[in-house]
């Protein structure tokens, strides 16, 4: 999505293998046309093949993940007989790499800039180089990458909301709010509650693009939208069978404590 205007000339590959035999390489290869300039501040070394490794948040690339890819970016020239100058490596994490550009700086003599918040570029090999921290990304530049992250808040939820709702019906975002929705049902019930324009454009966005969220199918959000007493009750039910507390309950619900410990009494339907 953050290559989106340049869709047309990339060829994502998730997975590519390397031999006849069974050895793969667990990284994104994005191919691009050769005459097109990349503008995107996330792509701007990108050459004919790029090897991008992410990792998920609380992760972060060490040295040897550095080694490890780099080896994969060698393996693909010698067995795709592709010229080594044409190929570049990115890498990206949710924290700053001090202790991998320290190394790069200190034992193999590169020069690492931060060229934009969060991207830093290694100069001195041959082979173009980026390491990239998604939590210093620009929010306006890299919405996408920069939501793929556990530590959202209910504005920075609704935003994404808002740019997926804007998209075309057709694009396929579930997995992507799929992830986020997991890693941040708090902020995700956060901003169902901030009003009820907020609370009717998130369910149009996940109902317009097929997404239903655990949790919401539980009935910790149909309370919410509804405001109805009987809904209300549903999403105790629901709550309280998941374990949560009598307090998290009434926070969620409105619900007074009597009628909560009634139902929380209840046998079970």
């Amino acid at each position: 999505m953050e290559l989106d205007e340049y869709r047309h000339a990339l060829q994502f590959i998730p997975e590519q293998q390397l031999t006849a035999e069974p050895l793969r390489i667990d990284v994104v290869i994005i191919k691009k046309t050769a005459d097109v300039e990349i503008k995107k501040n996330i792509a701007s070394i990108f050459r004919s093949v790029n090897i991008l490794e992410y990792k998920s948040p609380g992760d972060y690339v060490s040295v040897k993940d550095f080694y490890l890819v780099y080896g994969y970016a060698c393996l693909y020239v010698a067995l795709h007989k592709t010229d080594i100058s044409g190929l570049s490596l990115t890498f990206v994490e949710s924290r700053c790499p001090r202790k991998l550009i320290s190394h790069l700086t200190r034992e193999r003599k590169f020069t690492v800039e931060e060229k934009w918040p969060g991207i830093y570029i290694v100069s001195g090999d041959i082979l173009p180089i980026q390491i990239i921290d998604s939590r210093e990304l620009s929010e306006e530049e890299n919405v996408w990458l920069k939501g793929l992250d556990n530590q959202l808040d209910a504005r920075q939820v609704r935003r994404i909301a808002d740019k997926v709702a804007a998209l075309d019906k057709d694009t396929q975002m579930w997995a992507y709010l799929d992830a986020i929705a997991r890693a941040n049902k708090k902020a995700l019930q956060e901003a169902y509650k901030m009003s009820d324009t907020a609370i009717a454009s998130l369910r149009r966005t996940f109902e317009e693009i097929g997404f239903s969220a655990e949790w919401e199918n539980r009935g910790f959000a149909a309370g919410e939208a509804s405001g109805e007493v009987r809904g209300r009750e549903e999403t105790a039910r629901n709550a309280l069978a998941e374990g949560a507390s009598v307090e998290f309950v009434r926070r969620i619900t409105g619900l007074d404590m009597e009628a909560i410990q009634r139902l929380a009494s209840a046998p079970p339907r």
